[in-house]
């Protein structure tokens, strides 16, 4: 159900995918002749797959993707036919108004334009023909994801190849960033969700004490499936496969009822396109089984939250990864100068890298003791570690490469990687790729892939400038030298769950921008966002909206939360703890009166923490009440930070203590056994 490439050079023919192809390259304009011959054959394939309608699919800045779905029809003489233009295929119209845009369009100002992103495949699904596409103002501000992710695309191939060049490879015509994004996720009943309002209205639980039994036996993970599990992993793959998203591998993690997906590697465009459509799929299958897919970061308290891997590596159109160490890794200069242009990028812009992976749900994971902190650092392994300290002093000592002999003849010996794993580190060089820990489960990928690859095109473009001037092997490790000198302190082996990592890290002077309401600060700092502006990826005023409506969105997704939580204390849990403080107090006077052999100080204790919490959930939903009036005048991510949150928090505490003391099949929700055991 994928229009890729083997469909389009099939339905076009050579010289006609020859010419797209040239354009899909940047090298060659797209003519309106072209475009009706690729829109005249896609609705000939599509209608054959049974669709009717297309739409324009982009990416807006509210973090979830929009369509628009039109007819397959038109009129001549008075009849319907079958229409689609290269006009339809090339532009579509939108209300940009009605999206957010950080003031880059004001409410009279509703046009807002889609166009075609010919590199990603177009595809059917459910009776209309998806066709991926950027949005942009009337003015050309780019007002989704995607823009910005082509951009830097373009910004890091004009860049590499320029460094290929410098390095004296002239056969490669390209450079590209591959991105493959291992996706968690919670499956839950779809009953018992419905009984919570909290998951249903925020993705997430506002109260639930946990289970006797979490993840503490490690009995969950990579566990056998359970076969209503399994049944949704298999319809789901089936699904995703038609659409030409290629799921690899599926597998139970760590908390109860959470699960992952990883597919094959893509384009970074590509692979933001597929992550945003298998999430939707996800949705939509979990529904054919009577469950929901949870993708929230931090759907429950005090179980592990949900990532998305990022895997990002940089490939030449000749085949060659730029970050493969090889056999011989001392003697591969290229890969050991793009493995060091990695380690200065990410040390100059750690920031931008922060701001990148900012959002409410993420701060309830990160550095949660089951996700990387907000310290950003890499990990590269003793034996990478050991071959640059060498390069740099001439001192270090790689760790030797070994194999593993198990002790049993019958088993295989096992070369072992140049790396270990370490789950810890927010970047970590995993063989042949970093690993971008810290991407929440439910972001785009379009934030974080576009810094990654603005910050390494500026890198590989200043490397280029000094290899220009000389290439020799002694040049490029007197480089090595210098970037290492100057840039070495975002490199840690260790455990960055651990106390003395912070004390480290801040010695090193490496920023701990710990949430949100610090992280989006960075986009108001003109010397941080200036390389965003010199690659091309973002204007400054793109910067400022972006500011002001990752703001916005902190800002409304807690204050939903704080008022979905004060809704839920004062007509769910306060109505059934009087409720059972009243059958409890009929119990001890009835005793007390005709002398029945029980144990009241029992029930004292019961009556009196009843009392207790239910005088603090009264007064917090009271005083989170108030601050939500407050915030309506304040719009204050600090505010939200520094006061809302603290006050969920108590209020929170005295909700799960009321939950332990009220009987089970009296109390108004389902529980997290309920949910996580279902």
């Amino acid at each position: 159900m994928s229009f890729g490439d083997g469909v389009m050079q099939q339905m076009l023919g050579d010289e006609a995918y020859g010419e797209l192809y040239e354009v899909r390259q940047g090298r060659a304009p797209l003519t309106a002749a072209l475009a009706d011959m690729v829109a005249a054959k896609m609705l000939e394939w599509a209608v054959g797959r049974g669709a009717t309608h297309f739409c324009h699919w982009f990416m807006p800045l509210n973090g979830l993707t929009s369509e628009k779905h039109d007819a397959f029809i038109g009129r001549s003489d008075g009849k319907p036919i079958l229409e689609f233009s290269g006009k339809n295929l090339l532009k579509g119209e939108s209300d940009a108004s009605s999206f957010p845009s950080g003031g880059l369009r004001a409410m009279f100002e509703a046009r807002g334009y889609t166009a075609w992103d010919c590199t990603s495949p177009a595809y059917v699904w459910e009776g209309s023909l998806y066709i991926p596409t950027v949005f942009c103002s009337y003015n050309g501000e780019a007002l989704d994801q995607k823009t910005p992710l082509l951009r830097s695309m373009r910004a890091l191939d004009a860049a590499g190849t320029r460094f290929l060049r410098a390095m004296g490879d002239k056969s490669a015509g390209g450079v590209y960033p591959n991105v493959g994004a291992e996706q968690e996720y919670f499956l839950v009943d779809v009953n018992r969700y419905n009984a919570r309002a909290d998951l249903k209205l925020t993705g997430k639980t506002l109260i639930g004490k946990l289970p006797p039994k979490g993840q503490e036996l490690a009995d969950h993970y990579y566990g056998t499936l359970k076969k209503r599990v399994s049944d949704f992993m298999r319809d789901l793959d089936a699904e995703l496969w038609r659409l030409g998203v290629y799921a690899k591998t599926r597998h139970n993690e760590a908390a109860p009822a959470q699960h992952e997906l990883a597919p094959l590697y893509s384009p970074a465009n590509i692979a933001a396109d597929h992550n945003y459509l298998t999430m939707t799929v996800m949705k939509r299958i979990a529904q054919n089984h009577g469950l929901v897919c949870l993708l929230h970061e931090k759907p429950f308290s005090g179980v592990n939250g949900s990532g998305k891997h990022n895997n990002w590596s940089l490939s030449t159109d000749t085949g060659v990864n730029l970050l493969e160490p090889g056999k011989d890794v001392k003697n591969n200069l290229m890969f050991l100068l793009t493995l060091t242009a990695a380690v200065s990028a990410v040390d100059k812009h750690t920031g931008l890298l922060r701001m990148a992976v900012a959002n409410a749900g993420n701060d309830c994971r990160l550095g949660a003791g089951e996700a990387p902190p907000a310290i950003i650092s890499i990990y590269i392994g003793d034996e990478l570690a050991g071959i640059l300290e060498e390069i740099r002093s001439g001192n270090g000592k790689a760790a030797r490469t070994k194999s593993l002999n198990l002790g049993v003849a019958a088993l295989p010996e096992m070369a072992v990687d140049n790396s270990d794993r370490n789950r810890t580190s927010p970047l970590a060089f995993t063989g042949n790729k970093f690993e971008f820990r810290m991407v929440g489960a439910g972001a785009a990928l379009g934030s974080a892939n576009t810094v990654l690859n603005s910050i390494a095109a500026a890198e590989l473009d200043e490397y280029a400038a000094a290899l220009e001037k000389d290439n020799s092997k002694e040049a490029v490790y007197a480089l090595i030298r210098e970037k290492l000198n100057a840039h070495g302190r975002v490199l840690f082996n260790g455990n960055s769950y651990s106390d003395e990592w912070k004390q480290e890290a801040k010695r090193r002077g490496l920023p701990d921008l710990s949430g949100t309401a610090e992280a989006v600060e960075v986009l108001r700092d003109n010397a941080a966002t200036e390389v965003l502006v010199r690659m091309g990826t973002y204007s400054q005023a793109e910067i400022d909206s972006r500011y002001q409506i990752m703001t916005d969105t902190y800002v409304q997704t807690v204050k939903i939360e704080a008022a979905t939580l004060v809704d839920i204390l004062r007509r769910q849990i306060a109505p059934a703890a009087v409720k059972h403080l009243g059958k409890l107090t009929e119990i001890y006077n009835s005793a007390v009166a005709t002398k029945l052999i029980l144990n009241l100080n029992a029930i004292r204790n019961d009556i009196g923490e009843l009392t207790d919490n239910l005088s603090v959930l009264a007064r917090e939903a009271t005083a989170l009440n108030a601050l939500l009036v407050e915030l309506k005048s304040k719009k204050s991510a600090a505010f939200v930070r520094d006061a809302i949150l603290p006050a969920m928090a108590v209020a929170r505490r005295a909700a799960d203590n009321l939950e332990r003391i009220i009987p089970k099949d009296k109390y108004p929700m389902p529980s997290y056994e309920d949910i996580l055991y279902f």
